[in-house]
């Protein structure tokens, strides 16, 4: 890729830049030109941005800034930022996104340090967009933890919530988490979205148990986002809905009744609040 046409050098303060999560075009022309134009670069892995900049045709300090950095290195790097731009990236996608820069941003909006951030590629959304499962609502909850009964807790936890689920897995722990999946939240639609804008790109979707039957004959490779489906919609009458009722107003005023009634089964409150009051006057 041709070297950008040298501009002015940009104001002191921190870019937030996002980078490909796989495809080097991805990049957009605002990043290139930010990086093009930065004083340096504070990045997870030197070798990852390295390959990004010399296919830009780019060649900038870099700086090496990841979990293991510590905090003198943050105070270094806001130091810089007084008279210098600084260009913070991941090795791919949307720094902050399951990544230590969050402590980094923090601390230079504490220090007063000018903060522009410049969207791009995003491996969660670019997952749900070709997962095909429900996206007017979704959770993102970064990697399932490695212990099973932890894994497992999770899992219960998110399983309620009411919005697609989103997680970052490895090819090795891909099986665990399926298995866990299979177990924990039976029935639900998952999706295994792998190698995301890279040439051997698959999203695979399905209930846990195949998936764990194909992978386990598969194993897989690459970057994983692992996704759940939503829970069913459960249809709840109004019988149901006035046995709720007559449970909680042995407790419960009817207006709190009734609102706990519309929260779990959809039904109008106002309406369960007037049933609540008949009930409680007969």
């Amino acid at each position: 890729m041709a070297a950008f046409v040298s501009e002015p050098p940009l104001s002191p303060g921190l870019y937030i830049v996002a980078t490909p999560i796989g495809n080097l075009g991805d990049i957009t022309v605002r990043a290139a030109d930010v990086l093009s134009r930065c004083d340096g670069i504070a990045c997870e892995d030197t070798r990852v941005t390295q390959k990004l900049i010399r296919h830009l045709g780019i060649s900038k300090p870099l700086w090496r800034y990841d979990d293991h950095s510590a905090p003198n290195d943050r105070a270094r790097l806001i130091g810089s930022m007084q008279d210098r731009a600084v260009a913070l990236v991941s090795d791919a996608g949307m720094p902050l996104v399951s990544d230590p820069g969050f402590r980094l941003v923090r601390e230079a909006r504490e220090a007063g340090v000018a903060i522009t951030v410049l969207p791009g590629a995003s491996a969660p959304l670019t997952a749900l967009a070709l997962s095909g499962l429900p996206n007017d609502r979704f959770l993102f909850a970064g990697f399932l933890p490695p212990k099973e009964k932890a894994r497992a807790e999770v899992l219960e936890e998110l399983g309620a919530v009411r919005s697609t689920l989103i997680f970052f897995e490895t090819a090795p722990r891909l099986a665990k988490s399926l298995a866990a999946i299979a177990k924990v939240l039976p029935g639900r639609e998952v999706a295994v979205a792998r190698e995301l804008t890279k040439i051997y790109e698959e999203c695979r979707s399905g209930s846990a148990e195949d998936l764990l039957a194909y992978y386990e004959a598969h194993p897989p490779k690459g970057e994983i986002v692992l996704l759940i489906g939503p829970p069913p919609e459960v249809e709840h009458n109004v019988e149901d809905a006035e046995a709720m009722l007559r449970a909680l107003l042995e407790t419960e005023k009817p207006s709190r009744a009734a609102a706990q009634v519309a929260k779990a089964t959809g039904l109008d409150r106002k309406a369960l609040y007037t049933r609540a009051m008949e009930l409680k006057s007969q």
